[in-house]
């Protein structure tokens, strides 16, 4: 166990409640490992009817994944320990979509990368007036994983590979809107609702009676040229569409793509276009764990983690530093299965 978890019982619910405020709670490998011994504990108690996820004190649910851990592991073991802090995330992801019992998350407040991937599998995800999703994993040159090929890849409207490839946030009416959260809640409401829950009442209905008409979803009025301009799987065709297109947003979203890493933007594109011919999550995530084998230790990761997070200068030399500079050669081999005795399996 880790004191970044309170794990505890109430009434028929299991909690899962991460305690990291002062890192917006972003996940650490022994978090993941409390978390998934705690459900495997709770899966066949008839006792547990319900699986609550939150978190404590501070503005987020979950900033993300140990970024720091990854990039150290990528700079001094050659990746060994970031693969498996991935492999065990992937687990973790793996046992929630498939959990037994209905799972509950409250995205109240920061829900990103890591966070995505604990909320995301859960039946009923609650966004608030706090709630910022994103994915913004291609400003650090890694990729939209924990499962987003599966999520995001599955939204109407091409919004998913919009979502992947600018990391742009949304807010709680806007996940409510793109089918990213099931519920919006006030935050004042959550206390009553867990404790509802909780306490044997059905969580369809908790979480209906005390649901709010959220704000108009900002996105919804730019929905018609994110399908349009992100319609296409191949990066260049998508930067053209914007290019050739002289509105505002059109140029506010080139610009922002221009700063990404063209390997993860083509590396995103390719994972939400494979993950729709998954016949299983676990399948999703098999193929995600060889991606995360391979741009762990790649140029681009540990230079935008670099960039982003350490040094905060916002300049990533990226390698390759052009989009054509990609090849499908590399992406392909990004892609390519692993040894049978290194590939990922789930629980």
């Amino acid at each position: 166990m880790t004191e970044d978890m309170i794990i505890r019982r109430d009434g028929v619910a299991g909690f899962l409640t991460l305690n990291r405020p002062k890192a917006l709670h972003a996940l650490t490998q022994p978090m993941d490992h409390a978390m998934t011994e705690a459900l495997l504990g709770w899966r066949d108690d008839p006792a547990v009817q319900v699986i609550i996820i939150d978190h404590s004190e501070g503005r987020g649910f979950c900033a993300g994944g140990d970024i720091a851990f990854l990039r150290n592991s990528a700079l001094t073991d050659g990746g060994v320990s970031g693969r498996r802090f991935f492999y065990e995330e992937y687990q973790l992801n793996n046992l929630l979509m498939t959990y037994p019992r209905p799972v509950v998350a409250f995205m109240d407040g920061i829900t990103m990368g890591g966070g995505v991937g604990i909320s995301q599998p859960a039946k009923f995800r609650v966004a608030t007036e706090n709630t910022r999703f994103a994915m913004p994993e291609t400003g650090i040159g890694l990729f939209p994983d924990v499962g987003g090929g599966w999520h995001l890849s599955r939204l109407a409207g091409r919004m998913g590979q919009f979502l992947a490839l600018t990391g742009a946030r949304l807010d709680g009416a806007e996940c409510l809107w793109t089918g990213l959260a099931t519920h919006y809640l006030p935050h004042d409401a959550l206390p009553e609702a867990k404790e509802r829950i909780a306490h044997g009442h059905d969580p369809a209905q908790v979480l209906a009676a005390l649901s709010v008409t959220p704000p108009p979803a900002r996105i919804e009025g730019n929905a018609a040229q994110i399908a349009r301009h992100f319609a296409s799987d191949r990066y260049e065709d998508i930067l053209a569409s914007l290019a050739g297109d002289d509105s505002e947003w059109a140029a506010k979203e080139l610009a922002t793509l221009r700063t990404k890493s063209p390997q993860t933007c083509k590396v995103a594109l390719r994972q939400l276009h494979d993950s729709l011919e998954c016949p299983t999550f676990a399948d999703n995530m098999a193929m995600e764990y060889r991606v995360a084998s391979r741009v762990l230790t790649r140029p681009d990761f540990a230079e935008g983690v670099r960039a982003v997070i350490v040094d905060k200068t916002n300049d990533p030399h990226w390698d390759p530093a052009t989009p054509e500079g990609v090849s499908e050669a590399l992406i392909d081999s990004i892609f390519a299965p692993l040894p049978a005795d290194e590939e990922w399996k789930p629980l």
